[in-house]
């Protein structure tokens, strides 16, 4: 705008046509612009005129003495004066202190302010959501997730090569795969998160994968069986969301929402923060990620991080498995650097960091909006990063390699880990009062396990599914005779009701023989039920096994849900500072 739309024509400031009345403590208005203000910052005062300057021929005539200064105007909601003949006594008018006075005249200037901040707000949030790429989850999601529900976040990094800088890489016209991958279990409560690594080299079975094509047809890519896992994502044109049906084939969670992120995410988001602090163990000089650090501690940001998370020849075995530690190392660094109060008092860097997420992070199509993933930002706030436990899908090397490059699901334990997250268990203790509850809980059933065993072979079971999958009981009798030596089992059908849980009913003189059979499928106390016999097909007195729906497969043992970690499962968590080695 120009001084004319300003009103600043012929030099004149519309604030300088307002001046502070000593006398009455009021500013008001100078219509005349002839008397010219102080120019001290600060509520402007009332100024004598100067004394006129001799007038010069080329000058126009002086302008008429100026009119005396009009009385402040009357605020709205204030008494007018009594008319001529009915004027009373009044008290004399209390003086507004001088401060009261600047605080309301700049309480004006800051209602502006804000205002146009909102306006500036809400063009902001715009730009932002602008910034955000998504894909169509193509209904392989819960449908999002919700505030009063656990969470499963499937976050993923993609090694392909785009963005500035990242053709130096190699392998630049790849199509990428699921590079790294994470499930990242949010507890109901809020208390407790598990961050699950799922290894790039994972041998699984890639379901098909209904998928939206760019003029909005759907076209099913069909699936692959013992394949690395890597390829859910980029080959055969796999979008992310079969690398969540992946997912949930391999660990029966369905993930509510996916992330994607390139290398230039990792870059945008350590410059964001300031660098994260990392820590090695011993001098790492790796020409294939391009990371030459020194042992000890050291900040890192933009390409220097995006080589230590992509380091691996030079740490642990030189595998995917000793990166992942790195990585998760450097994720749990980066989290303490997000909640530290450097960042979070930080506008500026708050600001860079809606940038950099929303720039660099491709999200599904139930998050595509900045409302979305503040809510979410605000639940994954509620973290305490003690509280985070980062692990690993357990897993051996492939039998069928002579030398393996690939690696096979660990049964017992993997799907004891995925039977926690899904059952919304947490790999730490967490608060003293669920401690205590536990305490209380296992000392009034530790006595169902403790005490004399029979032999398997003198165990006598009736086996029947209460919610199972179809065939549960049956393939279970199977591996009880032929492998744990409980011969005199027998399949009794179905239960009346399905069970969440998996229960084991028996009578006061068969508890040798449920001891026997808790310890053989890894039922806790809690799962054992005392009460009557039964009878068997042959009319003896049997025990109940009723299969519920946590049961997960013949031989694969039931005590996940008592929230032990496997043993030989790897785990850390995000407060503690660890050095890659």
């Amino acid at each position: 705008m120009d001084a004319q739309g300003r009103g600043q024509a012929e030099g004149i400031d519309p604030a300088d046509q307002w001046v502070l009345n000593p006398d009455t403590g009021d500013y008001e208005l100078r219509l005349s612009p002839s008397a010219p203000q102080s120019p001290v910052p600060g509520p402007r005062r009332a100024t004598r005129s100067p004394k006129p300057a001799p007038r010069r021929e080329s000058e126009p005539p002086e302008s008429p003495p100026e009119r005396e200064v009009p009385g402040p105007r009357r605020r709205r909601g204030t008494p007018e004066e009594p008319p001529p003949g009915r004027r009373g006594r009044r008290r004399p008018a209390k003086k507004k202190s001088r401060t009261k006075k600047i605080l309301l005249w700049t309480g004006g200037t800051m209602a502006f302010v804000v205002l146009a901040a909102g306006t500036a707000g809400y063009l902001y949030l715009e730009h932002l959501n602008d910034n955000i790429q998504s894909v169509s989850d193509d209904g392989a999601s819960t449908g999002g997730f919700q505030k009063d529900k656990a969470i499963n976040i499937l976050l993923i990094g993609t090694d392909k090569r785009t963005g500035d800088g990242n053709a130096g890489y190699g392998d630049t016209g790849s199509a990428g795969h699921a590079d790294t991958t994470i499930l990242l279990h949010v507890a109901k409560d809020r208390s407790n998160a598990t961050a699950l690594s799922i290894p790039r080299d994972l041998i699984v079975d890639i379901p098909d994968c209904p998928t939206t094509q760019e003029d909005g047809s759907t076209k099913v890519i069909p699936g692959s069986t013992g394949v690395r896992f890597n390829q859910s994502l980029g080959q055969s044109d796999r979008t992310p969301s079969c690398t969540m049906r992946t997912v949930t084939e391999l660990t029966g969670v369905t993930p509510d929402n996916f992330m994607v992120a390139d290398f230039n995410a990792v870059k945008t988001l350590t410059s964001a923060v300031g660098g994260v602090e990392v820590c090695l163990a011993k001098d790492i000089d790796d020409p294939d990620s391009h990371l030459n650090l020194s042992a000890g501690k050291h900040t890192v940001e933009g390409e220097e991080a995006l080589a230590f998370v992509r380091t691996r020849h030079s740490v642990g075995f030189g595998g995917d498995l000793s990166r992942i530690e790195i990585q998760q190392q450097f994720l749990s660094a980066l989290m303490r650097k997000l909640k530290s109060n450097d960042t979070l008092t930080s506008p500026s860097k708050m600001l860079k960091l809606a940038e950099a997420g929303t720039e660099a992070l491709t999200v599904d199509s139930k998050l595509d909006d900045i409302g979305k993933l503040k809510d979410l930002g605000l639940e994954l706030g509620k973290l305490n990063t003690k509280n985070l436990t980062f692990t690993t899908v357990p897993v051996v090397d492939n039998p069928a390699e002579e030398t393996p490059v690939t690696v096979v699901l660990k049964e017992g334990p993997a799907q004891q880990v995925f039977d926690m997250v899904k059952n919304d268990v947490s790999f730490t203790e967490v608060k003293q009062q669920e401690k205590e509850k536990q305490k209380k809980e296992d000392a009034a059933v530790a006595a169902r396990l403790k005490g004399e065993k029979s032999e398997p072979g003198e165990v006598r079971v009736r086996v029947v599914n209460g919610g199972a999958s179809s065939g549960s009981a049956g393939r279970e009798l199977t591996y009880l005779q032929n492998e744990a030596g409980v011969t005199k089992s027998e399949n009794a059908g179905n239960a009346p009701a399905d069970l969440p849980r998996t229960t084991l009913e028996y009578a006061p003189d068969q508890a040798d023989q449920a001891r026997a059979l808790a310890g053989i499928l890894g039922l806790s106390g809690a799962a054992m039920k005392p009460g009557e016999s039964v009878t068997n097909s042959q009319g003896l007195p049997a025990m109940t096994l009723t299969l519920g729906k946590d049961f997960k497969g013949a031989g694969v043992k039931l005590d996940a849900a008592s929230g032990k970690t496997p043993d030989g499962v790897q785990k850390s968590t995000a407060d503690k500072v660890e050095c890659a080695k």
